[in-house]
């Protein structure tokens, strides 16, 4: 890594944030963006202490909406003027929704779609002529083990990361068959300890799978396993091999193998679950 250019969206904390310390530690120069620009200037702050052999690294900024496919291609023309090339495109922005397909409102669903998915589309358009300039390239893509398995309450982001999944299987086929400099990774994390989940947009109508009275992002952090430091290492150690997808964490390689499984298998025991909670959440409100 060291010496090359990593373009990082959603750095501003989490996955991002730990990515960008990881590559500045081994010598790599950073153009980082987010929309949460209190936190992009942190992230950007705890790289530029960080020393390589001696040496800083260069690190630029920029607040970016990951929507906006217009902002995408000035930011990715931006990045070779202020580095010179760029060599890594982590599409790792994104955002949560818990919202039943019947109740879900036209603008959350497309909030999370726009974000989720057409932002990283964009993200690798904008990117990929500036990629294959360098002579050596590699995208990596940010789905989820959502985008192995089907979730209730998670049509939204099932959709988008389905949809990443499908993208970057076949971007990276396309690539191949060129015989390009680039190549793609896709990665699926399980539970990381990120800022997602309390940062979510919630359909009040739709049950959760928390405790009566829980908050959702204390539910998450409860059940992730993973830190974003360690789900960082994961990632670059599968981009040094090439790898064509990364699952993160325990609960990312159980989820692998379930999503091998019989489709009726495994929704089954969704269904009975999610029917348990519906009538225990029920049951807490009579109270």
């Amino acid at each position: 890594m060291s010496g090359r250019v990593a373009a990082i969206t959603g750095a501003g904390s989490g996955i991002g944030r730990a990515l960008a310390l990881d590559l500045a530690r081994r010598g790599a120069h950073l153009a980082l963006s987010d929309i949460d620009t209190d936190g992009l200037a942190q992230t950007v702050n705890e790289c530029e202490g960080v020393a390589f052999d001696g040496r800083g690294v260069k690190v630029t900024a920029q607040r970016l909406d990951v929507s906006d496919r217009d902002a995408i291609y000035e930011w990715a023309d931006a990045v070779v003027a202020e580095h010179g090339h760029v060599n890594l495109l982590f599409n790792n922005a994104g955002v949560a929704l818990v919202a039943d397909v019947a109740t879900m409102s036209d603008e959350d669903l497309h909030w999370l779609v726009d974000i989720n998915l057409w932002g990283v589309v964009n993200g690798c358009r904008a990117f990929l002529p500036h990629l294959q300039d360098s002579g050596e390239g590699h995208i990596v893509n940010v789905s989820s083990v959502f985008g192995l398995v089907s979730i209730p309450s998670q049509s939204a982001y099932n959709i988008a990361k389905f949809g990443v999944r499908g993208f970057s299987d076949a971007l990276r086929m396309e690539l191949e068959i060129a015989r390009s400099c680039v190549s793609v990774t896709t990665v699926h994390p399980g539970g990381v300890k990120t800022n997602i989940a309390r940062r979510a947009r919630t359909d009040p109508s739709t049950p959760t799978l928390t405790k009566p009275g829980q908050d959702l992002g204390d539910a998450f952090d409860h059940i992730a396993r993973t830190t974003p430091a360690g789900a960082a290492e994961q990632i670059l150690r599968g981009v040094e091999l090439n790898r064509r997808r990364i699952t993160v964490g325990p609960d990312g390689r159980m989820l692998d193998l379930v999503s091998r499984l019989p489709a009726g298998l495994y929704q089954r025991v969704l269904i009975a679950g999610g029917r348990l909670d519906r009538k225990r959440n029920a049951r807490a409100a009579r109270r």
